[in-house]
This record gives C-alpha cells, structure tokens and sequence, in this order.
C-alpha cells in the first residue's frame, strides 16, 4: 500500500475518495475518573552501551545526535523522560580493609559513558534520573565476586567472615549519586537492586523480601537525608516484584522509606496493579528474541505490535506511572529500539510503539477514564499539565475501526485533535486534523494499528 493511500485509509477514505464502510464502535473518554499520575517513559545505556552511543566503535558525531534526538526530541522522536544508570562496582572497586574502614572511593567522571550521556539527555530537557545497583561489589558479599549471585553481608542469613557490610554498602550507593551530583546530574531516584531474585553470570545480587525490607531499612534514612527517593525492587517478574511490595507494605518502617515500587517483565507479564499504593514502575523490559527486528507486526513476538500492547498494559492493567524500556539503542541481535553497527544504525518499530505513548504523554500527565465496548481496541486517555488530552488507541482486530469519541470532564468541547499513526507503512506519521465538536470527534484507526490523539482546545 502506498503511503499516500495509507493515509486516506486513515482518514476513513479509498483512493477513489469515497467513504469507507468501516466498521464503528463509540468511546467515552472520562476526565472525572482519574487513575495514575504519569512520571515518565524511559531507558538505559547500562554495560557500556553508552560509550558505543560516544563512539567509541566508530559511532560519527552526526549519527549520534540522530540517534540521541531518535529517542528524545519531543518533535522528532520518542520524547523519552526517564534515564536509567547501572551502578556497578567502579567507584570502590577494592576492599578499604573492612566495612568500618574509610571508604577509598574513586570517580573517573566517565563511568562508561553514562556521565556524556546524562548530560547530553538533560540538554533535551529530561529530570528524572534513576540509578540502579546490579549488586553490591564483590567483597561486600557472601561468594566474593559481583557476578553469581551472592547476598550482601549482615543481612539476616547472609554472616561473613569480614564482617557487616549493610551501611557500607548504604554509603557507597548514596556517593555513587553525589559524584553525579558533582557532574550536573541530579539523581532523583536510588536503587539497591536489580532482579534479586534471578542469579546472573554476570553482575548479580540475590535478595529475598525479608531481606530487601531490611536493607530498605538501613539505606532509607541515609538515602533521604541526602535527598535521593528509594526505588525498590526491580524482580525479574511482575508477578515476584508484587512478593517484595507486600513485604514493604507489610513493614511501616520501609514502606516509609520506598517511593516508588520497581518490577521487570520477563518472568511474568503485567497483569494487575502492585499492592501498594505508592508509584509503580514497569522499569525494564525487552521481549524475546534471537535477531534483529525491525518490523511492526509479524508475529514473531519481539516486533513493534507487541511492545505497544505491552506499554497498553502496562499503564492500564498495571497502573504504572513509569515506562522503562531496557536498551534505548545496542548492538548485534538485540531488542532495542535502535541497533547500533559501526558508523551505522538501524530504527526497530519498537521504538515507535513506545512513541506513540511517550511524546505525547508527559511526566506530570495524569491517566483518565477511557471505555469502549470495542475488545479489539486498546483505549488509554491522559490529561496533560497543559490542558490538553492524549487518546491512544490500538487496534488489535484485522479491520480498520471507526471509532466515535464522547470527551466528557476534559474541559474539551470545541477544538482539533491531530492523529499520529504507527503501522507497517507509518512511523508517528501526522495525520489530518479532526474537529471536535459538541465535545466528540470521530476517527479511524486502521487495523493492526496504533494512533494517538492529542487533543486541545
């Protein structure tokens, strides 16, 4: 199809001109019902992939920034808001000589390329930084090494020869965020953990919930004086993370110290809110796969159409208020948004899935009501700081659906609303304005297709 009829398709018309007999559905999108407040939709650069982003296999300047506004600029791109740091061993990499020695702390104001990065995603305008440990160094553990596993010193059941390492180990992720703060970047949000429950041969730390709310407990007021919110626990399922938020929960004293509730995909997918009422993010995901894939939808389970439904749930099954996609751009066969090869890179649909969410829903938007009777189409509405309203709706049937939408409590009666639409043949591509009018509009969304409304006055 060429683009030019998918644009005609898209706004309810065949080449020819006349009307397509789609068929229709209504929508009631509902600003008296509100849900979740946003924060923000984001990804990492963790092991090193921020250096390749820096060049240092050859990326040219000029394809950096491509890629940089790829996933950032709000005109352009994605309009990601959120930057995950992996905290590793680096700043202490050597034992001072025990846990009450004087820390010998080091910082070579690079950290694998995440400092450049940083600072080159506060240029586009991004606040919200959350900086996450893989584990604990070496030393501090019960095997000796970052990597396998292994559980941090003087935690209950984890007794080692050298000693209690709970405030060392408190100590050094709390400086890991000054020597940011000496950088220009604020730190807002602190991790201890990553994936506590799943050993890896490569940096690992593994955590029950008893002893993640005791940890809590220990990095909480250190955290807090400093001015760094404590993220907790990122489990490598959702359905585990939800074992480490009861726990909390069930603790007064370190349900006071987490601000916001942290779990992955990979072990299980979302499929209900967290319990707890404090702010959940999904804050890393990328689905299976074994090779590079660009497409939008072929089945194949790692492609555009799936990354989209997974956001879809995120935010209106799960009622996340953050979005973090594991690798913004990478290498070889990976499920990123961008492959990055040499001078070379190359776009997945992924990153346009996560577009059509991102730029248009922004850190401080708030989730409202949005109902269809249509179980083919994914509806999800948020009410912007700056009146505006975005309408996202997925359409997972095999035919196009005219969709009647009824804006009712948005403060919205009369006004436009620009569709952006994400398939096979577009990439955000901008559609048409539509009129509002007597608070409705009415538009079509293609079949096995996303298109985002923004809406205003």
């Amino acid at each position: 199809m060429t683009s030019l009829s998918v644009l005609l398709t898209a706004a309810g018309f065949t080449a020819a001109g006349t009307p397509n007999a789609y068929a229709a559905t209504s929508a009631t999108i509902n600003g008296s019902t509100s849900y979740q407040p946003i924060d923000g939709f984001g990804f990492s650069e963790h092991f090193g992939r921020a250096a390749v982003m820096n060049g240092s296999q050859g990326l040219s300047a000029q394809h950096q920034r491509e890629i940089l506004d790829l996933l950032l600029n709000r005109s352009t791109g994605a309009g990601l808001s959120i930057l995950r740091l992996g905290i590793d061993s680096g700043i202490q990499p050597a034992d001072p000589g025990g846990p009450n020695a004087t820390p010998k702390y080091v910082w070579d104001g690079v950290d694998k390329g995440q400092v450049w990065l940083a600072k080159e995603v506060k240029a586009y305008g991004v606040t919200r930084f959350y900086a996450d440990a893989w584990t604990a160094p070496g030393y501090m553990k019960t095997n000796g090494t970052d990597a396998d596993g292994g559980t941090l010193c003087g935690l209950s059941g984890a007794s080692c020869a050298s000693g209690d390492w709970r405030t060392a180990y408190a100590n050094f992720l709390v400086q890991y965020a000054k020597f940011y703060g000496q950088e220009g970047i604020g730190i807002t949000d602190l991790g201890f953990t990553n994936e506590p429950d799943w050993t890896a041969t490569y940096d690992s730390m593994r955590l029950t919930p008893a002893q993640a709310v005791e940890f809590t407990k220990v990095l909480g007021p250190i955290a807090n004086a400093a001015g760094y919110k404590v993220a907790c626990c990122d489990s490598f399922g959702w359905t585990q993370q939800k074992s480490y938020s009861s726990a909390i929960e069930a603790d007064a004293t370190a349900r006071g110290y987490v601000a916001t509730h942290t779990g992955h995909t990979y072990a299980s997918a979302v499929d209900g809110p967290l319990p707890t009422r404090k702010r959940t993010w999904m804050s890393e995901w990328s689905p299976n796969g074994t090779t590079w894939n660009e497409n939008w939808d072929d089945g194949s389970g790692y492609d555009g159409f799936t990354v989209a439904s997974a956001v879809h749930d995120a935010l209106t099954l799960g009622n996340t208020s953050g979005y973090v996609y594991w690798y913004g751009a990478s290498l070889g066969a990976t499920r990123g948004l961008i492959q990055m090869d040499g001078d070379n890179y190359h776009v997945s649909k992924r990153l346009w899935a996560i577009a059509n969410y991102s730029r248009y829903i922004r850190p401080g938007s708030t989730r409202i009501a949005a109902t269809t009777p249509d179980t083919n189409l994914r509806l999800s509405a948020f009410r912007n700081t700056d009146g505006t309203v975005t309408v996202v709706a997925l359409n997972a049937g095999t035919g196009a659906q005219q969709v009647s939408y009824s804006l009712q409590n948005t403060g919205i009666t009369t006004g436009t609303a620009t569709p952006y639409l994400t398939n096979g043949s577009n990439s955000m591509a901008r559609q048409s304005a539509v009129a509002v009018s007597g608070g409705s509009l009415t538009g079509t969304v293609p079949a096995r297709s996303l298109v985002t409304y923004t809406i205003k006055r």
